[in-house]
């Protein structure tokens, strides 16, 4: 079967994780498209060879490669423009695995802290390679096809409807929106997304697991895909159109 979109979420430096997830999905042609949701970058310890994988994936797949941008690439690029020291520090962002792995560094162990020159580097994401923030900047932040709307985070709600990415005019919260309304509220075209992760979204309206808060969120308008990769979690792809579903387990 043809024509088909397979949507892969978010990865957060879990390189290994990737490449077992790849070498599960079947055999891809031409008239197929890989969907990337985001957040290629943090918490995992090889963010670094994320990035490239993922940026050589069309010359290793012959379907097409769609990636978009995630609220963890949107971070680094304000961090790069105006600084964001709230994003940097907190240590469940991950940022200094991101550091190390660009650096060549050893991976945090948990505890850790950046030294000074580390934490300096961090501030204003120095450390990220000229061409890894100009192929950030390039990302969309939305794909469509026949199957589904793709966007990272979920889609605002103005004027009494749940807007299009296209009627967007700050693409923030297509990157970084997590609310209760669109999770349980939203009908529409099938919207797949990440950015949340699955035990957050109510999972008794998921007709894929609804007895397994771990596992992908599955509703009749909504796919969401975060299930926890980088968070001792595991990554999933979700093919369109049958939601075909495979993982990194």
């Amino acid at each position: 079967m043809s024509g088909r979109t397979i949507a892969i979420g978010d990865i957060h430096g879990e390189r290994a994780h990737l490449e077992r997830l790849l070498g599960r999905l079947p055999a891809l042609d031409a008239d197929d498209t890989l969907v990337l949701i985001g957040d290629y970058v943090d918490r995992g310890p090889d963010s670094a060879g994320v990035v490239a994988l993922v940026r050589a994936l069309p010359e290793r797949t012959p379907a097409r490669v769609v990636a978009l941008r995630g609220s963890h690439e949107d971070a680094w690029l304000k961090v790069r423009r105006e600084g964001w020291i709230e994003f940097v520090v907190p240590i469940g962002n991950g940022c200094l695995a991101s550091l190390r792995s660009f650096t060549g560094g050893t991976p945090p162990a948990p505890g850790d802290v950046p030294s000074p020159p580390e934490f300096d580097a961090l501030v204003s994401g120095s450390f990220l390679p000229a061409d890894v923030v100009a192929w950030m900047e390039s990302l969309p932040v939305y794909y469509e096809d026949a199957h589904a709307i793709y966007v990272h985070a979920g889609l605002p709600f103005e004027n009494g409807r749940w807007l299009h990415p296209s009627e967007v005019q700050d693409p923030k919260p297509l990157l970084w929106q997590r609310t209760k309304a669109f999770f349980e509220t939203y009908r529409g075209k099938r919207v797949v997304f990440g950015h949340t992760p699955v035990e957050h979204l109510p999972q008794e309206l998921s007709c894929y697991t609804p007895g397994d808060p771990s596992d992908v969120f599955a509703s009749e308008f909504l796919v969401g895909i975060d299930t926890g990769c980088g968070r001792g979690g595991f990554l999933t792809a979700a093919t369109l159109p049958g939601l075909a579903l495979f993982d990194s387990r």
